[in-house]
């Protein structure tokens, strides 16, 4: 955060490394809100969300004419985004050709519309983000090594969610409180035995996974306080061996009729919506479809 806040105030390009669902977004977002920038607009693209032609068109735009259905000159991030911020997450998905004419707006503040003789110029800031270890895509030549110099001057790696487990309480109060004001429920409190068991997790999913726990945990709770029993089903198994003063917090339970209501619970709460059911539920829609069928909840 120190060196976050160091960078906010200067013009910095900004590389932020760590693994997927750590936050590189919103660490992004808050170094804009920190600069002279910011009443400007912070544009956020992931470039793995598009193939090499949209992704083109995407950051740099089009006149009209450039391909068929381009009826009208359209702007795109880089210009939309001009004397402001714009974000490139996962930029080790880039394609090396569009690398190039990143390395041009970087060096010369201007680029070529798709279709376009001539540059149009802008000035914008720069913060990228990657899971990737560029230095390993540089050598297997995915990753031009002049771009990864001029994107990394300043690299702020962040930590995963198991290596700050301090932060895990922070960070649950404050989801807390973020979906119990969206779904409108009076829920004030963690439990001791809850926070444990949050602890006592391995995150995988990062920040992004304790998020959707947090939202899951809302959505199922009857109470006033998030407890154990409104963790998630297949979470409840690995927070049965949570302990507080050496002693187990969790009995054994059944984790199938467990799974069951929780299920009907995010379901009634999706309104019947089996995509966003999923979603909550952080599952596949074909496994939501498969124990929907298995427990007959219709």
């Amino acid at each position: 955060m120190d060196a976050a806040r160091k960078v906010a105030a200067t013009d910095a390009t900004v590389l932020l490394t760590g693994e997927t669902g750590t936050g590189k977004e919103v660490f992004a977002q808050a170094i804009h809100n920190g600069s002279a920038r910011v009443k400007f607009p912070f544009i956020a693209v992931n470039c793995s969300a598009f193939s090499k032609e949209l992704l083109e068109n995407e950051l740099f735009g089009h006149k009209a004419g450039a391909f068929t259905g381009a009826i009208k000159d359209t702007k795109g991030i880089f210009e939309e985004a001009n004397n402001g911020t714009v974000f490139l997450d996962e930029i080790g998905e880039m394609p090396l050709d569009l690398q190039a004419k990143l390395l041009r707006v970087l060096e010369s503040g201007e680029f070529l519309k798709v279709g376009d003789s001539k540059t149009t110029k802008i000035n914008v800031r720069v913060i990228a983000a990657t899971n990737r270890d560029l230095q390993k895509e540089i050598e297997a030549g995915r990753f031009r090594e002049d771009l990864f110099y001029r994107i990394a001057v300043f690299n702020i790696a962040l930590p995963a969610l198991r290596e700050r487990v301090t932060d895990i309480e922070m960070l649950a109060q404050f989801f807390l409180q973020l979906f119990a004001k969206k779904i409108g429920k009076k829920i004030a409190a963690l439990s001791d035995n809850y926070i444990a068991a949050l602890k006592q997790h391995g995150w995988k999913g990062n920040i992004r996974e304790l998020r959707n726990v947090i939202e899951r945990s809302v959505i199922l709770t009857d109470g006033n306080e998030l407890d154990t029993d409104s963790l998630p089903a297949e979470f409840q198994m690995s927070a049965g061996t949570a302990t507080i003063d050496g002693k187990k917090t969790l009995s054994a339970f059944d984790l199938a009729t467990a799974e069951q209501l929780h299920i009907r619970k995010v379901m009634n709460y999706a309104n019947g919506n089996k995509t966003e059911a999923a979603r909550l539920l952080n599952i596949a829609l074909t496994t939501l479809y498969r124990k929907l069928d298995e427990y007959q909840i219709r």
